[in-house]
């Protein structure tokens, strides 16, 4: 499934509503498909969960409603039609990210996960929300450009909205300054009402102190998303690291030939190298999981539900994070690509042949790494067994203190 960003956007001199549908009513059933068969070669326990059993019969639902505009001819009346039916789809599938979540932690809860589930479990989360966010992006494209209430909304910094500039929900000139202080302001406002205080934000452009305006061809909401959670992350480590006078945090944008690379530093008490290596593990936390009655009174949690969606909507933008043990930690979100350089957008020094959609796809090879297989070990000593030993240490270190360290 090799396709150019070029074939899934439109611009508003370019866009067909009869090429969109035509595209669309052949793609969705494909991606749908695709993770549909990988859903089916989960664990048998995890699909025994009420909540992955749900999702399933969302996309098995979705599915077969897309599948009838196969022989569909585009006339006005069925266009109209599969705008609506996109808008229910979409809407149906807003609550995957949780209800997934849900089954994870259900079955973490009900059963011992060993490494080779959970390695099994990893590798699709990896696929499914990736498959999950170029699904929507395409029919939020579509039924933004062209639905009834297409005019009817607001842009907005951390929204979708098509009035304004908005092309869908492509923003050709999405300020990452503005994005990032709209990411921390409401962040902040979380942290003042949990903490009574919060710290302060330190922009910085190119290692230089700026507000001068950023803009770059992007989706603002993903940017948006990634930022908050990762501001939410920083703040509750810095104010449970320093109550009374909480340092900064540092946000330094660096602009490249291509891309803005946004890097996010706070002394928060950092992280056990011990435990890096599971940080970006989905069954893993540090923050201890709330009851369901105080659901809303800890904003700052590190709640698996929400911070499911945050790792995967950076995927293949190489997230890094850094950590000096007790002195900061430095998350950098790399990458952050200008659509005008991969095709993604109507211009003249767009790379076409390097924008390629990275799409999992279901054969032989992706069916292999839900069968775990038992392996021999090639290292002496307890890198044999590294990940059950942190996975061990972790536990223990969390019953002891679980607010010594946080994590993504």
């Amino acid at each position: 499934m090799k396709l150019l960003l070029s074939s899934l956007f439109f611009t508003r001199l370019n866009a067909c509503e009869r090429k969109s549908y035509l595209f669309l009513r052949k793609e969705l059933p494909v991606r749908l498909a695709n993770i549909m068969k990988e859903i089916a070669l989960l664990p048998e326990n995890l699909l025994r969960m009420p909540s992955v059993g749900m999702v399933n019969q969302w996309y098995e639902r979705s599915f077969e409603e897309i599948i009838e505009f196969e022989k569909m001819e585009p006339e006005p009346p069925i266009l109209s039609q599969f705008c609506e039916r996109l808008v229910h789809i979409r809407n149906r599938h807003a609550d995957v990210v949780q209800t997934m979540a849900q089954g994870v932690l259900e079955l973490k809860e009900s059963h011992e996960v060993d490494p080779g589930t959970e390695n099994s479990i990893q590798y699709f989360l990896d696929r499914f929300y990736m498959s999950r966010i170029s699904i929507r992006m395409l029919i939020n494209q579509h039924t933004l450009l062209f639905g009834e209430q297409m005019g009817a909304r607001q842009a907005s910094v951390n929204g979708m909205g098509c009035g304004g500039r908005h092309i869908g929900s492509i923003d050709p000139a999405c300020d990452v300054v503005a994005v990032v202080r709209d990411a921390y302001e409401n962040a902040r406002f979380l942290c003042d009402r949990y903490y009574l205080a919060s710290p302060e934000l330190e922009l910085l452009q190119n290692g230089v102190s700026s507000d001068r305006p950023m803009p770059i061809i992007y989706v603002p909401s993903h940017l948006y998303h990634m930022l908050f959670e990762l501001f939410k992350n920083a703040m509750r480590a810095v104010m449970e690291c320093h109550e009374s006078a909480p340092p900064p945090i540092q946000v330094n944008l660096v602009t490249g030939k291509e891309d803005i690379s946004v890097k996010m530093s706070d002394r928060g008490g950092g992280i056990p190298r011990s435990v890096s290596d599971l940080l970006f593990k989905y069954m893993y936390s540090t923050a201890p999981q709330p009851s369901k009655s105080d659901s809303h009174t800890v904003p700052l949690a590190d709640r698996r539900k929400r911070r499911f969606a945050a790792r995967r909507v950076n995927n293949c933008r190489r997230e890094s994070l850094t950590t000096i043990n007790g002195l900061a930690i430095h998350c950098s979100i790399l990458c952050v690509f200008d659509f005008r350089h991969f095709g993604a957008y109507d211009s003249g020094d767009a790379l076409s042949n390097e924008a390629n959609e990275l799409l999992p796809v279901f054969n032989r090879t992706s069916s292999k790494f839900y069968k775990p297989m038992p392996t021999l070990a090639d290292w002496s000593g307890s890198l044999n067994t590294a990940s059950n030993s942190q996975c061990a240490r972790a536990k223990n270190r969390e019953k002891l203190s679980p607010s010594i360290s946080h994590g993504l």
